[in-house]
């Protein structure tokens, strides 16, 4: 059965927050600016999607399956120099965002994706992408961006890189919940995973990694196998119906994006999550 994820009940931790926050306990956070990557790949049967488990121990989205995503960085607004592909002005127009804010949410979404799957996209020139990035010098570098003591134009810089903008298509946008004491305002992308690269589980905010069908990954959530967050859930259940990773790039081109904030309904002691 499809989860009705219109008005879902909330229980354990994010009920005590709603709770919290409709007695007046305290203000909504201000969302911070975070890019997700929908990373597909194709195989002979359907389209699979790459999904991380959050550690246990995060302060946010603990036990949940995500895609590969995070925070924009300070430094990602800088690499106007080593970008290729639609400009950020056309990203701006898409995100419903400035032209700089634009670009760093996609230098965030390609840095990321870097940072938690070990895949680049990016290239030496505006028609190549790097092949292999298992070695020893890639995983220093991913590790060097990830504690922040290099940043993101610095390695693009250092490389002799330009970021890839033109292998994304943006795909969704979601705000967290005004309940929730940390929120985000998410720009979803996808990606295709470039020939010759690899996933790796590297990130330490992971404890598990697998390359799943967006149907498999619904029915684990529908069955109480796998936990998701209503973006990551709705994503997966958007992508069922394509049929190669190129069908699903195209379809983002004309994709409606609108951001969609759900909002909490407390009703006969309940407290209930509602997404329009």
């Amino acid at each position: 059965m499809v989860r009705d994820l219109k008005s879902q009940l909330l229980s354990g931790r994010m009920a005590a927050e709603a709770f919290s926050f409709a007695r007046g306990e305290r203000a909504a956070a201000e969302p911070r600016p975070a890019s997700t990557v929908i990373l597909l790949r194709d195989t002979d049967q359907r389209p699979e999607v790459y999904l991380l488990r959050r550690q246990q121990t995060m302060a946010f989205a603990a036990g949940m399956t995500v895609f590969p995503g995070g925070r924009v960085d300070a430094t990602d607004a800088s690499i106007a120099d080593s970008w290729s592909g639609p400009s950020p002005e056309w990203f701006g127009e898409r995100l419903g965002c400035s032209a700089d804010t634009a670009a760093a949410y996609v230098a965030a979404a390609v840095r990321e994706t870097f940072e938690e799957s070990g895949v680049l996209l990016a290239g030496p020139s505006t028609e190549s992408v790097v092949g292999d990035t298992t070695g020893d010098d890639w995983e220093a570098d991913r590790v060097a961006l990830e504690s922040r003591t290099l940043g993101f134009a610095d390695f693009l810089h250092r490389r002799g890189l330009v970021l890839r903008a033109d292998l994304l298509g943006v795909w969704a946008h979601w705000i967290t919940p005004e309940f929730e004491p940390r929120r985000y305002d998410t720009r979803f992308f996808v990606a295709a995973l470039p020939a010759g690269q690899v996933t790796r589980d590297v990130t330490s905010e992971s404890d598990q990694v697998a390359w799943m069908a967006p149907a498999d990954a619904v029915r684990a959530v529908e069955a109480g196998e796998m936990l998701m967050l209503p973006p990551t859930y709705l994503c997966c259940r958007d992508l069922i119906p394509y049929d190669a990773v190129a069908d699903v790039l195209a379809a983002s081109t004309s994709r409606e994006i609108r951001p969609i904030l759900p909002t909490v309904r407390i009703e006969n002691d309940q407290a209930y999550l509602e997404t329009t």
